[in-house]
């Protein structure tokens, strides 16, 4: 991963993503670079437009998340129960807080 967070870091400073560019990026993080590794990143990354694929990849999940879902009438009941057992469950932990700091001064 180390060497595409390389890659996309010059990138985003507009520089050239060669073997050396990457190399130096490499070992100014303390990484041992392998250069069989950065040989066969920049052959696959001529081919990508890095932009266009960043583009892609941020709209993917917007849009994953926008996508609407209607929930099964059955499910609506039982998060209608535990909202009031929420409720309850609070009610109770108030009172019980309440409790405790009006022991603390007696």
């Amino acid at each position: 991963m180390e060497y595409v967070y390389a890659s996309l870091l010059l990138h985003t400073a507009g520089k050239e993503i060669t073997e050396e560019n990457i190399k130096k990026v490499l070992e100014a993080a303390g990484i041992q670079a392998d250069e069989n590794r950065i040989k066969m990143l920049v052959a696959a990354l001529k081919e990508v437009n890095i932009d266009e694929v960043i583009k892609q990849a941020t709209a993917a999940p917007v849009v994953a998340a926008a996508a609407p879902t209607a929930p099964a009438p059955a499910s609506a009941a039982p998060s209608e129960e535990k909202k009031e057992e929420e409720e309850e469950e609070k009610e109770v932990s108030e009172e019980e807080i309440a409790e405790g700091i009006s022991s603390l001064f007696g």
